[in-house]
């Protein structure tokens, strides 16, 4: 196959495989009571295709790998350019210091189960590699493959393929496990579902003129012009790390690894850029310099959808069962302590942080602190079918507040790889003991700051 099809046709099989996928939810019953999302059904479709199993499709995972590296950031940044209402309520911002206290408790037993595995029965185990069950599990495979694949260079054989398959198993636990946890927490432990009637969410997906809009009968297409946003900020992105990394790499081993994590966290820098065009676009349109309003929240959702779908279905089907099978009992052990520590974490905390729709908060937390958004939204559709209560407002809202309250924690995972990288083990303990302490602050933060 000549290499300027190669992408083209990748694509163009994860389309079918979405397809197939879309096909067997709307009539395999089983399928649609565990609520698996299209995207994952469409992963497994094409791993089993795959040469790792039926051998009836040849995916290259170099290929997949890159294709879930720019999604992932183009999704991010789509989402970054929406208008937003501006949520000042307790409940937003709890749910977001309730992700980002997740996020780091999963990080704090991943990376202490590496190090036991690695100073054990595992000598030659990359030592970090536990710090992927949050990134897998909270953040989801997009998160994992990046960071991990930047770890391969470093000595984390494998890194990619590694973050993928632990954010598969994340999946496994929030598709698979969110039901019978939801018909344990209504049976045995008698908790309610919310008979709130606050006005549902709606989003406008009505094509529509409006005096501040494009008019669709301009000369370029809305959806264009959303592209041409994206486009700028990723443009904006990589020469950004790429200054930085030829500034960096006047700083030896330190500057290198450093570069090397920076363009793990593109998806981040994205999105910073996103908001601060957002921020400009919005001053301008106060200030009357700009008269039309060019993001288009209805456009921008469908775009980082579109490429989230893409993302985790590539994403399942890019995982290699070889060296899932190399790794495979540290693998199954972080994995399998991970998703008991989230149910029993989010249980509890849930109960102790909300005072109502405590069900409908606690399912969509923890379908995404597993899964990503539609697994969590996918379990709160069950006891709340149209989006009555909050929680899916806290939910998403609280998301963009997490990724602000948990920048800190993209800091302290770069502490361990510096003393992998220059064999300094102690800062694996630091890096725990920072761990604990960002922990420690969130949930006083949180807990001080619920509704009573």
């Amino acid at each position: 196959m000549s290499s300027e099809w190669s992408y083209v046709v990748d694509v163009a099989l994860l389309s079918l495989f979405l397809g197939i996928a879309l096909y067997l939810k709307r009539s395999v019953r089983w399928l649609q009571k565990f609520l698996v999302p299209t995207s994952i059904i469409a992963g497994f479709i094409g791993l089993f295709a795959s040469q790792e199993v039926l051998g009836l499709v040849k995916l290259d995972s170099e290929h997949m790998g890159n294709i879930i590296y720019h999604l992932m950031s183009v999704g991010f940044i789509a989402l970054a350019l929406k208008e937003r209402t501006r949520e000042k309520s307790k409940a937003v911002i709890n749910t977001g210091l309730f992700i980002v206290s997740t996020y780091v408790i999963q990080g704090i037993l991943g990376f202490a189960l590496s190090l036991m595995l690695f100073y054990s029965f595992f000598p030659n185990l990359f030592p970090p590699f536990g710090l992927l069950l949050p990134l897998g599990y909270g953040q989801g495979p997009g998160q994992a493959y990046s960071i991990g694949r930047q770890w391969e260079s470093l000595g984390f054989t494998y890194g990619g393929n590694i973050g993928l398959s632990i954010a598969a198993f994340g999946f496994i636990w929030a598709c698979i496990g969110g039901v019978p946890l939801m018909n344990y927490l209504l049976k045995k432990k008698r908790m309610q579902i919310s008979s709130a009637q606050s006005e549902a969410i709606k989003e406008n997906i009505h094509e529509e003129d409006s005096p501040d809009d494009m008019p669709l009968s301009d000369s370029i297409d809305k959806i264009s012009i959303q592209l041409f946003m994206i486009g700028i900020v990723y443009l904006a992105t990589y020469l950004s790390l790429k200054g930085a990394s030829t500034l960096l790499v006047n700083f030896g081993t330190f500057g290198q690894t450093l570069s090397q994590l920076l363009w793990g966290f593109n998806f981040i820098i994205g999105a910073l850029f996103a908001i601060l065009l957002r921020v400009i676009f919005d001053f301008f349109k106060k200030k009357n310099i700009m008269i039309r309003n060019y993001p288009n929240n209805y456009l921008l959702s469908r775009i980082s959808g579109g490429c989230f779908d893409f993302m985790v279905a590539a994403s399942i089907a890019a995982i290699s069962i070889s060296i899932l099978r190399e790794y495979f009992i540290p693998v199954m052990i972080i994995t399998t302590l991970g998703g008991i520590l989230t149910i029993v974490y989010v249980v509890i905390l849930s109960k102790k942080v909300y005072k109502t729709d405590v069900l409908e908060n606690l399912l969509a937390l923890y379908g995404m602190l597993t899964g990503t958004i539609s697994t969590g939204l996918a379990l709160l559709r069950e006891v709340d079918p149209n989006f009555r209560t909050k929680a899916a407002k806290n939910l998403v809202l609280g998301s963009g507040v997490g990724l602000f309250a948990g920048f800190p924690l993209m800091l302290i995972l770069n502490i361990p790889i510096v003393g992998y990288v220059n064999n300094q083990p102690l800062m694996y303990f630091v890096t725990l003991g920072a761990l604990a302490v960002y922990l420690v602050i969130i949930l006083v933060i949180l807990l001080a700051n619920r509704e009573r």
